[in-house]
């Protein structure tokens, strides 16, 4: 079992602790650390684990073997930073970084530290996207060309905190509420990007923020993509991939439709799991050697590289390459 502080008890922190506390047989929370002390008492007091207000009381707690990052984007870096030079594996929910030179800095930390860098895109452990990168990746729809997908949510409404409203924290209208899960899911597919032109229409700001955003892709092998989504429409999860032999379409969770010449249609359909469970159960599990961790450090650099770019082009205008 795994002893680790949860650093960041917010709405998606307590997500975390909901889905593994008491369920995981892998990893559980022996500390946790926030800044809304008296807010977060009774979840500690109800699940079991010591509360504090400084990351430096975690890692200080000789029971803690390991970090889990539920804090505002802009802290990431450093913070993983000071978890890599105090010799503990850290789990960083998504956006690892908002800046290529930042999730390169903490790739090297860790690697530096000897220790394992885990992240939270938990979409990466949906049945649906298992499934679709297990075709993608048997050849049976032949040479790979495109890569679309879209997700919406209505997230940003429903759970608002302001610094989630910033554009100093949070650019580029859903990108890091769901756009980043569709990069993550993208550069898991089709690799490396090498240019990106995109847009971003605002309808409405704050408590309720209405957005739209499109991205278009080249790959480094060739490939070449889009994506959309939208903050405020109901959820909505779809990626596809088209071959010269076919295509495959994960939708929502837990199911994938595979069409293949001849006009074949198969559906394929899978029981759903807790997506939040199973990443940190791989992640202990990596911490333990027993398996490596699904999302390599280099896709984690590939996927901010391609966020910055995108930022940038919603700002300019123009189409970014990424070197």
């Amino acid at each position: 079992m795994l002893n680790a502080a949860i650093i960041g008890l917010g709405w998606w922190g307590k997500n975390i602790v909901a889905a593994i506390q008491g369920k995981s047989a892998k990893l559980r929370f022996v500390h946790g650390v926030t800044k809304e002390f008296d807010a977060a008492l009774p979840i500690a007091e109800a699940n079991g684990f010591t509360l504090s207000d400084d990351l430096e009381k975690a890692l200080a707690d000789k029971r803690v073997e390991a970090i889990v990052l539920a804090t505002p984007h802009s802290l990431h870096t450093d913070q993983i930073v000071r978890v890599a030079k105090a010799g503990k594996p850290v789990f960083c929910e998504k956006p690892l970084a908002l800046k290529r030179a930042d999730a390169e800095r903490s790739v090297a930390a860790c690697a530096q530290g000897g220790v394992l860098l885990g992240l939270g895109t938990n979409k990466r452990f949906w049945p649906s996207m298992v499934e679709l990168r297990r075709v993608a990746a048997s050849g049976v729809l032949g040479r790979l060309m495109m890569i679309e997908g879209h997700y919406s949510n209505e997230n940003s409404g429903l759970h608002f905190s302001a610094w989630r409203d910033s554009p100093g924290e949070s650019p580029g209208g859903g990108m890091t509420g769901t756009g980043i899960h569709l990069l993550d899911a993208f550069v898991g597919l089709g690799g490396a990007v090498a240019e990106v032109k995109a847009q971003v229409v605002s309808f409405r700001l704050g408590h309720d923020p209405r957005d739209a955003a499109s991205v278009m892709f080249r790959f480094a092998n060739g490939l070449s993509g889009y994506f959309g989504l939208v903050r405020a429409s109901p959820f909505y999860w779809r990626v596809q991939v088209f071959g010269d032999e076919g295509s495959a379409e994960a939708i929502g969770e837990a199911e994938v439709v595979v069409r293949t010449r001849g006009g074949k249609v198969e559906r394929r359909e899978f029981p759903k799991v807790d997506s939040i469970l199973a990443e940190f159960d791989a992640f202990a599990d990596a911490v333990a050697g027993r398996n490596p961790y699904p999302i390599t450090p280099a896709e984690m650099v590939n996927t901010i590289a391609a966020f910055e770019a995108i930022i940038q082009s919603m700002d300019t205008g123009k189409p970014v390459s990424i070197a």
